[in-house]
């Protein structure tokens, strides 16, 4: 069966066939197993999705085509609520195999190993933060949703078609989901917008936002842009809306024919009676709560008033958690009502105003370069560290080889929140905060050929009530000033929330962790006063429409002006030399040819400069020679004598040599390291020279010009010519 519908310029095919093999689940059989395929065509690309073929036990599996590009992505929950938790237990996993790309691994074991790249963590995050919204609150039953990369074109990239993928999957399971949603990927080439650009097309890009959006609104953005406006990113993202409804309409047509009927969420009634008492006794208590300014105190005097709630309606402790609950959501639900009814925040802002900001630099004494950023109480040390091209980080990837030349790495240590955890490395919110922070940066950075130093930011977070990101990104934008660093602009960043109740409607600016927590929206901005470089939105309800988004845009403008301003009283500018801690760069081009000499037989010459200078030394089949050094007087040193070793001898040159070889016809001279030319007897002095010993021995320093070198590189020498 086919059937075309036309869908706002974009079709939608739909294509069914019959495996006549039964399928069994659960060891009974429940019919015939339904292969079917749909596509949609999607600014001139076809993308389809099919299911009924392979990975049939999963609770849903698709695959998603496009181009030579092909994603499995299976869902599959367990048949019962894991007991004793408070949270949904939602895994979502991304792999990208190498196969798909006819490569082996390059590691030892030859394998994909088992802990996922940067990269497929940050798919990862893409995939789950626009799902967990839409599963039932009260749902707690394990679920876990894997994407696999089985082909890769290097065109088309997987990580948007994931997105379709998992919620594709979700919607045929029998999993309890409120989708579907679609990904998509939105550029702009040549002031034109284009949804789902290819790598190449990307390259040329201005704006690279990945959108995800339901049938009515947008429920999440993550990307990347070169300093545009808040009108054309808002442009941008319901460019991307509009586009990817066909692939709603994709999802929704294979969920009517092939989907399962969705399970039933049970969730425990919640006792009316208990919940009166929680409130009563609660109340003077909360009112307190959400008004306490200080984050410690505030923290304590929850816990106090928790405590007494326990003592009092469970002393056996018996209804705990139930009791939690309640009154976490009284919290929430007056917290809420504090603003959007009286129009106060917790800590006594306006809606508009941003916390209190400190700047300062050089705050380390022996880094390259550092800043102090400190708002509210969210507060981060931030370093900018300077190495050679060596420095840069390879990763290998499906496309090949990546030399990454600027690094973020974001550190969130407990003491921040006054915690004690074990510390195992950088975590999933660790690594999409840090590249959050990273492509903000990224826009403002010096072309290499300009600035050729590899970068690494690293920020520490001291203390976090709200937004720590956007405190990296003002305090990396400081470290590479203080570095000495030539950026574009200076980068500040703010993170804005939402409040919704019904048709009520509070954008917050500069919010914090309560405010994240208990609000409907987490919105970044990242810019520089000519426009923004990097955005992320998170939202906890359906969707945001175009309204609201332009009003929040426009709100965080007006925050990251602000910022700027205050930042620009620690450092407003690039220091006009790099810190005299950063290693020097001197770049020199030789001769092609003189190569060999500079590197010397085994690495030899080049190593044994790179010990007596304490320097890296770098050259390219091109004669370039890039050195760096720990100060300015090792490097010009290093530059010196690597024009001396590689230096070409100049027709009517002047050079100071020392006598090699004594021969009855004249004296070999070598006037530079390695390079010999012959001083004829004849050429020795202005009288008559009867034998060469008795002008000049083996050993001796003496001043020669030259006077040709032949096609074959021998070189002829004259003493008596500056004699004359």
């Amino acid at each position: 069966m086919r059937a075309v519908t036309a869908l706002g310029g974009d079709s939608l095919s739909f294509f069914v066939g019959i495996n006549k093999a039964p399928r069994k689940h659960g060891g009974a059989p429940f019919g015939d197993v339904m292969f079917t395929q749909v596509e949609a065509e999607i600014d001139g690309k076809i993308i389809s999705i099919e299911t009924g073929k392979i990975a049939k036990q999963a609770s849903g599996s698709v695959v998603v085509r496009c181009g030579g590009t092909v994603i499995l992505v299976t869902a599959v929950a367990d048949a019962h609520p894991r007991e004793g938790i408070d949270f949904f237990p939602l895994t979502i996993e991304y792999q990208e195999k190498l196969a798909s790309v006819g490569r082996i691994p390059g590691n030892y074991f030859r394998r994909e190993i088992g802990r996922p790249s940067d990269h497929e963590v940050l798919t990862c995050r893409l995939i789950d933060r626009p799902l967990r919204p839409l599963f039932p609150d009260g749902y707690r039953a394990e679920t876990q949703v894997i994407a696999t990369v089985l082909s890769a074109d290097q065109l088309h990239q997987p990580d948007v078609l994931a997105i379709c993928g998992a919620s594709c999957a979700l919607s045929l399971s029998d999993i309890p989901f409120d989708g579907p949603v679609a990904g998509g990927r939105v550029g702009c080439v040549d002031g034109k917008y284009v949804l789902n650009p290819d790598r190449q097309q990307l390259k040329k890009s201005s704006m690279d936002l990945v959108v995800a959006c339901t049938k009515s609104a947008v429920v999440m953005v993550e990307g990347r842009a070169d300093e545009l406006t808040e009108t054309e990113i808002l442009n941008g993202i319901f460019y991307a809306f509009d586009g990817l409804q066909p692939l709603i309409s994709l999802q929704e047509e294979l969920q009517k024919s092939q989907g399962k009927n969705k399970r039933q969420c049970v969730v425990p009634p919640v006792d009316a009676a208990l919940r009166a008492k929680v409130r009563e006794l609660a109340e003077a208590g909360v009112k307190e709560v959400i008004t306490t300014h200080d984050k410690q105190e505030r923290y304590a005097f929850s816990a106090e008033v928790q405590e007494g709630l326990m003592a009092a309606l469970d002393p056996e402790g018996q209804r705990k958690g139930e009791i939690a609950q309640l009154f976490s959501e009284y919290k929430k639900e007056m917290m809420r009502a504090m603003i959007t009814g009286e129009g106060k925040r917790i800590d006594g802002r306006s809606f508009t105003d941003v916390r209190p900001i400190s700047c300062e630099v050089q705050y380390l004494p022996m880094t390259h370069g550092s800043a102090l950023f400190t708002r509210g109480e969210t507060q981060a040390l931030v370093t900018a560290t300077l190495g050679s091209e060596r420095d840069q980080q390879r990763v290998e990837t499906l496309y090949g080889e990546e030399s990454h030349r600027f690094m973020l790495h974001y550190n969130f240590p407990p003491y921040c929140v006054g915690e004690v955890r074990p510390l195992r490395g950088p975590s999933r919110r660790d690594i999409g905060h840090g590249n959050l922070a990273m492509r903000g940066l990224s826009a403002v950075l010096p072309a290499e050929a300009d600035f050729p130093y590899s970068i690494r930011i690293v920020s520490e977070i001291l203390e976090s009530n709200g937004s720590s990101s956007m405190a990296t990104v003002c305090g990396g934008s400081m470290a590479l000033m203080d570095a000495g660093v030539p950026i574009k602009n200076p980068v500040s960043g703010i993170a804005m929330g939402l409040i919704k109740e019904g048709d009520k409607v509070v954008i917050l600016s500069d919010i914090l962790g309560d405010e994240d927590h208990l609000g409907d929206m987490d919105f970044k901005v990242v810019g520089t006063s000519d426009g923004v470089t990097s955005l992320q939105m998170d939202i906890k309800i359906d969707g945001v429409d175009r309204e609201i988004m332009g009003c929040a845009l426009e709100q965080a403008k007006a925050g990251r002006m602000h910022i700027l301003g205050e930042m620009a009283k620690g450092i407003g500018q690039a220091r006009e030399e790099i810190s005299e801690n950063a290693p020097k760069y001197f770049v020199h081009k030789i001769n092609p040819d003189k190569i060999r000499d500079l590197i010397g037989p085994g690495g030899k010459v080049i190593k044994e400069l790179s010990a007596e200078y304490d320097a890296k030394i770098e050259v390219d089949d091109s004669g370039m020679v890039k050195m760096f050094a720990l100060n300015g007087t090792l490097a010009e040193a290093l530059v010196n004598r690597v024009k001396e070793i590689t230096a070409e001898v100049e027709i009517g040159g002047v050079y100071k040599g020392v006598v090699k070889t004594i021969k009855d016809f004249g004296a070999f001279v070598e006037i530079m390291p390695g390079t010999d030319g012959l001083v004829h007897i004849s050429e020795l002095d202005t009288k008559r020279v009867g034998k060469v010993s008795d002008v000049v021995k083996e050993g001796d320093t003496i001043e020669v010009k030259v006077l040709d070198v032949d096609n074959r590189g021998r070189i002829r020498l004259s003493r008596k010519a500056l004699m004359e």
